[in-house]
């Protein structure tokens, strides 16, 4: 039985031998590891807040851009409704022009057509008269 203790005893020996420094080893790598980790993870947080601080700015600088764009789109709009004010105003003085502009024609027309009766009615008495 002794013979047995000694070769089991041996096989422990051997065995803390080979295998406790690979373990010690795994176990300085795994702290290594988890040291690596811890910092990775501390600069993912790092990352999430600046991203989270920069979708804020840019939240709050789209807000301004979208004032300012809503700001110009309403004066624009009452420029383009002051500029049709001023075209129906001077469609209206064009109308009144071609009214009058028609009625002189006609005017003339008149005068024209006047003078010619005007003629014959001297005519008619010239030869009335004689």
């Amino acid at each position: 039985m002794l013979h047995r203790m000694d070769m089991k005893d041996a096989m422990a020996a051997a065995m803390r031998e080979y295998l406790l420094p690979e373990l010690e080893g795994f176990k300085s790598g795994l702290v290594r590891i988890t040291v690596d980790i811890a910092a990775i993870n501390t600069r993912l947080d790092d990352v999430n807040q600046h991203l989270a601080d920069q979708s804020r700015r840019t939240d709050a600088a789209r807000a301004e851009l979208n004032a300012s764009i809503n700001a110009v789109r309403e004066e624009v709009n009452h420029r383009i409704d002051e500029t049709n004010h001023r075209m129906d105003a001077t469609n209206k003085r064009l109308d009144r022009l071609y009214e009058v502009i028609v009625r002189r024609d006609e005017h003339s027309a008149i005068v024209i057509k006047l003078n010619e009766l005007d003629h014959e009615v001297r005519e008619i008495k010239q030869l009335l008269a004689v």
